[in-house]
Formats: C-alpha cells, sequence, structure tokens
C-alpha cells in the first residue's frame, strides 16, 4: 500500500508539473507573439519615434539619409492621413526656414499629396537609395554660413519589374545657429 502511495504521488506531481510546463510554455508563446507583433513598428511608425530635438543627424550626410529614408516611406509604405502630415512635419524638421517660407503648410501637403499619388498612379516605387560617401560631400561657406553639397541617387522601380532607374538628386545644405545641417534645396541632376 505504501508503495502504491508513492507512485500515485509521483504520477500526480508529474502530472502536476506537465501542466504547469504546457501553461508556461503557452503563456510564454502567446506573450512572445504579442511582443514580437507590437515590437515589430511600421516602417512608418519607426520613422516618426525618431526624436530629431534630441537626435538631430550629426552630418549632412546623415541629415540626406534620414530624408531619403523618409521619401522611401511616402511612396512605398502604406499610412494614414495622420501618419502623413506626421511624416510631412518630419521631413520638414530637416529643412532650412527660408525652404520652408517659400510654401505655406496647406500647399505644402496640397503638392506632397499630388506627387505621391502621381507617383504611386504611374506604378513607381523606390527601390533603395546611395548618398554620397562622407568623402564626397563638397564643404564651403557662402554669405557667412557653412554649406555643403551632395548627391543622392534614388533608384525607381516601376511596378513588378526588377530593373531600377536612378534619378540623381544634388542637395545643398547649411548649417543654422544650432549648427544643424539643414537642406536648403536639392534639384534633379541631369545625366
Amino acid at each position: 500500500m505504501k508503495k502504491s502511495n508513492i507512485v500515485t504521488t509521483v504520477v500526480i506531481v508529474v502530472v502536476l508539473a506537465a501542466i504547469i510546463l504546457a501553461v508556461f510554455l503557452y503563456q510564454g508563446h502567446r506573450s512572445g507573439q504579442q511582443t514580437q507583433s507590437e515590437s515589430v513598428a511600421t516602417v512608418v511608425q519607426s520613422i516618426l519615434m525618431r526624436d530629431l530635438k534630441y537626435n538631430y543627424p550629426p552630418t549632412p550626410k546623415e541629415v540626406v539619409k534620414y530624408y531619403a529614408e523618409i521619401t522611401e516611406c511616402f511612396y512605398n509604405e502604406t499610412y494614414s492621413d495622420e501618419e502623413l502630415l506626421q511624416l510631412a512635419a518630419k521631413i520638414q524638421e530637416l529643412y532650412d526656414a527660408e525652404l520652408i517660407a517659400n510654401k505655406t503648410q496647406e500647399q505644402y501637403i496640397e503638392d506632397l499629396k499630388q506627387d505621391i499619388t502621381e507617383m504611386k498612379q504611374d506604378g513607381y516605387t523606390i527601390a533603395s537609395y546611395e548618398v554620397s560617401a562622407s568623402t564626397d560631400v563638397e564643404y564651403f561657406t557662402q554669405d557667412g554660413y557653412s554649406c555643403a553639397r551632395l548627391y543622392c541617387t534614388f533608384y525607381l522601380r516601376k511596378g513588378g519589374t526588377t530593373g531600377r532607374a536612378p534619378s540623381l538628386e544634388r542637395f545643398l545644405l547649411r548649417q543654422d545657429e544650432d549648427e544643424h545641417w539643414k537642406i536648403m534645396g536639392w534639384e534633379l541632376v541631369d545625366d
């Protein structure tokens, strides 16, 4: 009788341990799925989370690179109207005050929406981009401001094609009073 009580106790302990382990594994798996889905922010959310007040790109190259990341979001990602406005505000944080003053906020948003719509209707996306090497950035002084000139090539893809059409753009930046590099403008460079 003692032997059967011991066996019964061992069986009960093993069954309880198995149940506890199963519940633990289920909770861990479920929590892992939640954490994974919660921690995987969309590209748009990732861009919007960057606080430029405390984490401003330190070089002209990094400013243009961040500009390209936001531009890629405009043309490649899905987002709400509110997120579009947030992305527009984020990219304007990279612009020089003189560039921003060229249009009203309403006109800027309207032009941006129209440009995005046209690109998407034509079936274009940005396949990738390439910013000039740091050694290729041209630094100079103009009207008492430190300025920089560099290039960014956007590779456009139309529809599902694998080919990429390059679009070379030249950027002009200058430092503001906080020594942040701000985009004064850019232009398409003809080959």
